[in-house]
């Protein structure tokens, strides 16, 4: 994806026969999705830009509607497909903001410096959204908690966290 498109999240079903796609929203709080009118849909090295018909919230997800996607078949090609908007479309964020997907690839690291691993992705739950952290050998799932993020720093891209013990041998 690049560095210009700001990623909200996944196509993971269709919805009816008219056309309609599910979307995973990795920020499911998030507004971005209902006040566009384009977006990329990634697979692989494929892209696809489409224009935005309609976009309402539905229990954790979105609902979708693309303009050209008027059937169950052409809803189902695009299963799969990760969904961006240009992130010039979007509105300037404050210097202690960033995006969702902008965290990707920010080094993480404990209170004390020591290097954890390199988030890899977000996985959002129903208990609340987890940054996958790769590190050496292992994959960690962090909590994106005030609790235990001490510092998001955009600029720097690193995370440093103060896991409660034990978090990290799990």
């Amino acid at each position: 994806m690049s560095l210009d498109r700001i990623v909200l999240g996944d196509i993971v079903a269709t919805h009816g026969v008219a056309g309609w796609l599910r979307l995973r929203l990795f920020n499911p709080q998030g507004r971005t999705l209902y006040s566009s009118t384009e977006v990329e849909l990634a697979r692989g090295d494929a892209r696809l830009t489409l224009r935005v018909d309609q976009a309402k919230p539905h229990g954790g997800i979105a609902l979708l509607k693309l303009s050209g996607i008027d059937d169950m078949d052409a809803a189902r090609e695009l299963v799969g497909c990760r969904l961006s908007v240009r992130q010039d479309t979007l509105a300037p964020l404050s210097p202690s903001e960033y995006y969702y997907e902008e965290v990707v690839g920010f080094e993480v690291m404990d209170s004390a410096g020591a290097r954890i691993g390199t988030v890899a992705r977000i996985w959002p739950t129903q208990g609340g959204d987890l940054l996958v952290v790769a590190g050496p050998g292992k994959e960690h799932l962090i909590p994106a908690v005030s609790e235990f993020i001490r510092q998001i720093d955009v600029v720097a891209r690193t995370i440093t966290i103060d896991p409660p013990d034990g978090l990290l041998e799990l």
